[in-house]
């Protein structure tokens, strides 16, 4: 089923605060097959917390996260994550197009700080695959 144009625009509720600890940043770097020894969080932890709001759009939304594709993102930041920041994400859903029978969906996340502050913006492209075709045997 197609996505509903009329979201283009909408904005989705805040996912719940985010707490930035040392453990957690920690921990996504570890991840990476780094090592963490402290100050300012990777320019990419954004995610962790703004993977909370795109799963609050997709259950607001009704769309299955195992059709969904990333197709790109991308964090502009206006000054660095560090331990102790609590942050909130807001997505919003900018663009909507169909090629080839998928959804293309452009969102921003507004990351910001315990005091409202905007931390980054973050854009993404998420691809929701389109019915697949019985007659192709997928």
């Amino acid at each position: 089923m197609p996505v509903d144009p009329t979201i283009v625009g909408r904005t989705y509720p805040p996912a719940p605060p985010h707490e930035v600890t040392v453990d957690a940043v920690r921990a996504f770097v570890e991840a990476t097959g780094a090592s963490y020894d402290g100050g300012p969080a990777p320019a990419t932890y954004p995610i962790v917390p703004a993977f909370s709001a795109m799963l609050t759009f997709l259950e607001a939304e009704a769309l299955d996260l195992s059709r969904i594709d990333h197709g790109a993102q991308e964090f502009r930041h206006e000054r660095p994550v560090v331990p102790g920041d609590v942050l909130t994400v807001a997505l919003s859903v900018a663009t909507l197009r169909t090629i080839g029978g998928n959804d293309i969906i452009g969102t921003t996340s507004a990351v910001t700080d315990a005091d409202g502050a905007l931390v980054c913006t973050g854009t993404a492209t998420l691809v929701h695959r389109g019915p697949e075709d019985p007659e192709d045997g997928a």
